[in-house]
């Protein structure tokens, strides 16, 4: 790969800084004092109920580069309960607001291993973003402690640079989680809500886990995404051919993890699914407004017809709902039924104002229901 040439060309005016649990204001000189310098705030406890700022500048513009965190105690439960929030230029509303651990990456609060170009977990123990989060004269980002115990040990930096020139077409970044347990019959599942802006769709991570006590290990993975454009109402502008597809594999999907797609949970046994897809090679623009979709479809084959049949009503896919008699001898071994499962996602965008109008999110009891106890 050839080197870019800003890695070696100086940005004048520009400074470095980082935010960490004794430094969070990143002040010039203000790290590495405690304990007479000898490691003595590398992390902080957050209680029950708690919150903490991570990373706070006033009247400045910069760009967040860079955010790592780990915790000493990862448990499902626990990665969806706490909080972030990401705040731009005074805005009332924070332009993220999601759970910490979906945010990273680690759907359904699952700290798998995985790295791709703009999130990574080196060994499924800590999590990186390298997302660029640009602000003009401020920003504070905060977690949240939603959950019912204490956070013994949040060690973390969010490195950014001050000073930045930026210019009458930057952008504010923004993160929506969504989930649905279980998604509705043929209604498509939204991975990013009505946006309404000029701006640019990320792209998202996202989580399924597959309802087996209905449809057994049948695949759950034949919807479509859609994307709605500028006005775009019944039909959409985009419109993909597969969930897999979506994210750069086909026929069923298992782990991989590569710079802008990925599988990086296939947990056949349990059916629990992790992937994402970033547009950065293949952006996706919109001027006026933006919506995201994907449709819940599966497939049924010959070995799982009679298990099917047996737990409850098989509706094909398409208009209507049309019930499907898989013992019927005219029923065809492979085709296509709507399914409902328990999905969740979480949605990267930029957009040209702080605030946007977008659904409020689910309470700690919504996020957390029928995640697993402890990691696999």
């Amino acid at each position: 790969m050839l080197v870019d040439e800003r890695l070696y060309t100086m940005v004048r005016g520009v400074e470095t800084r980082w935010a960490s649990p004794e430094n969070p204001g990143g002040a010039k000189g203000g790290g590495g004092r405690a304990n007479g310098g000898r490691k003595g705030s590398a992390y902080v406890r957050l209680k029950a109920g708690g919150r903490h700022v991570l990373a706070e500048v006033k009247g400045r513009s910069g760009v967040v580069r860079r955010i790592w965190l780990t915790l000493g105690k990862r448990t499902p439960v626990l990665l969806r309960s706490l909080r972030l929030q990401c705040y731009w230029d005074g805005a009332v509303r924070p332009a993220v607001d999601v759970p910490l651990g979906d945010f990273f990456g680690w759907v359904m609060g699952r700290s798998v291993a995985f790295e791709s170009a703009l999130f990574s977990s080196p060994e499924g123990r800590s999590c990186n973003c390298y997302v660029p989060m640009p602000f003009r004269r401020a920003m504070r980002m905060e977690v949240i402690n939603e959950s019912d115990e204490e956070v013994s040990g949040l060690f973390y930096d969010v490195d950014m640079t001050l000073g930045d020139a930026l210019g009458a077409e930057m952008l504010y970044f923004h993160a929506w989680f969504h989930r649905e347990n279980p998604t509705r019959l043929q209604k498509d599942y939204r991975i990013l809500a009505r946006v309404k802006g000029s701006g640019r769709f990320l792209g998202a991570m996202v989580g399924v886990a597959a309802d087996t006590r209905r449809y057994g290990l049948t695949w759950w993975g034949e919807g479509e995404c859609k994307i709605y454009l500028d006005g775009d109402r019944r039909w959409p502008t985009l419109c993909g051919t597969g969930t897999e597809d979506y994210i750069g594999t086909g026929w069923s999907q298992g782990r991989f993890d590569h710079l802008y797609q990925g599988c990086h949970l296939a947990d056949q046994a349990r059916m629990h699914y992790g992937f994402y897809r970033f547009h950065v090679p293949d952006p996706v623009y919109f001027e006026r407004e933006i919506e995201v979709r994907m449709q819940q479809i599966g497939c049924w084959e010959p070995g799982w017809k009679e298990y099917l049949q047996r737990s409850g009503r098989v509706i094909r896919a398409g208009r209507g709902r049309r019930r499907v008699d898989l013992r019927a001898p005219e029923t065809p071994e492979y085709g296509l039924f709507e399914r409902e499962d328990d999905w969740s996602s979480c949605a990267y965008f930029y957009v040209d104002r702080a605030e946007v109008d977008l659904p409020e999110l689910p309470s700690v009891g919504e996020r957390t229901a029928g995640l697993l106890l402890t990691q696999p």
